[in-house]
């Protein structure tokens, strides 16, 4: 509704599987070689994200794939497959540590990275390897390729003019959410500040196209698609100084997103976590990452670099939680 209808779909949804196919405890854990505590902790919350672990453990993907040299999703099944089918207890994940500077040419080999910016460049890194073999698709027609349509939803961005009453509305898509933690305690207060309007007035007011003049409004964004994994990022780090809110933010188990749906009445839309991961230290550009994620077998795990401990649920929802993957 408001948006332009595909023109190809480039993965049938009715494929994607959102309960996992088979189920196992925890895989292997993942070496640190210096500093990549980060990594190590954004491939654990993929690789049990189950509708890309069922995809990526049917080798679909590099059955059909052309491509020539880098393929991010090869790289993540061959990942997926080692890490979940290993004998041993710990693997260095040697297929990602390989094109690191691939997945985003800022990371430095050796320096502690932001786990955000990296899950974010390998998610992007995904998606354009499931476009390399078409070219000149509409934006529509982009966001129906498997990551898209695991990770991806749509935001409106709804404009109300006070003169004249007059609604302007714009999209844009987004593969997670950035969700300011200062003023709030929990993740649906979060949620509630992201879609509460905005008054548009003074040197910030809104240039209207029906009135042809500078007026007041209000803004108000709401998650317009949903996606089918929610993927938070909980705001911790100032982008200026590097510091870090430390705060406990309190999240559920179980997350209804209908309430900041631009279609708020309705069924309700239930998520469930799946994977929390953690950053433990004072600044950004320090610290320690690790994550708990939910196996295949219904069971919490603590993943710690190449440590992978059972733990319980309550241990998981208790973290100072950086990053948050919940699935419908």
């Amino acid at each position: 509704e408001g948006m332009a209808p595909p023109k190809r779909i480039l993965f049938p949804p009715e494929k994607i599987c959102m309960v996992w196919r088979q189920r196992q405890s925890a895989g292997a854990g993942l070496f640190n070689v210096g500093n990549t505590c980060f990594l190590n902790a954004v491939l654990q919350c993929l690789t049990y994200t189950p509708p890309l672990a069922n995809y990526l453990l049917s080798r679909e993907h590099s059955q059909a794939c052309h491509q020539q040299g880098f393929c991010m999703m090869c790289i993540m099944e061959a990942h997926v497959n080692k890490v979940l089918h290993s004998p041993v207890s710990a693997i260095l994940p040697l297929a990602v540590l390989k094109v690191f500077r691939r997945i985003g040419e800022h990371f430095q080999p050796g320096r502690e990275e932001d786990a955000h910016d990296f899950l974010c460049c390998t998610v992007n890194a995904m998606q354009r390897a499931c476009l390399s073999a078409s070219s000149n698709l509409d934006l529509s027609s982009q966001s129906t390729t498997i990551v898209c349509q695991i990770f991806g939803g749509f935001l409106r961005s709804r404009v109300c003019c006070f003169s004249c009453k007059a609604i302007s509305d714009s999209y844009e898509a987004f593969l997670d959410i950035p969700l300011d933690i200062k003023a709030a305690s929990s993740l649906t207060a979060a949620l509630e500040d992201f879609v509460r309007p905005e008054h548009l007035d003074g040197e910030n007011c809104y240039k209207c196209n029906t009135c042809k003049k500078n007026v007041a409004a209000s803004k108000r964004f709401t998650v317009h698609c949903a996606p089918k994994v929610l993927t938070v990022c909980l705001k911790r780090f100032d982008c200026f100084t590097g510091g870090k809110i430390s705060k406990v933010v309190e999240y559920p188990e179980y997350l209804d997103l209908r309430p900041y749906m631009s279609q708020a009445e309705g069924e309700p839309l239930h998520y469930s976590l799946y994977a929390v991961l953690v950053h433990s230290g004072v600044s950004c550009h320090g610290g320690h990452y690790f994550c708990y994620t939910k196996a295949s077998n219904g069971l919490w795990y603590k993943m710690d670099d190449e440590s992978v401990e059972l733990r319980c649920l309550d241990t998981a929802l208790r973290q100072q939680a950086y990053l948050l993957f919940y699935a419908r």
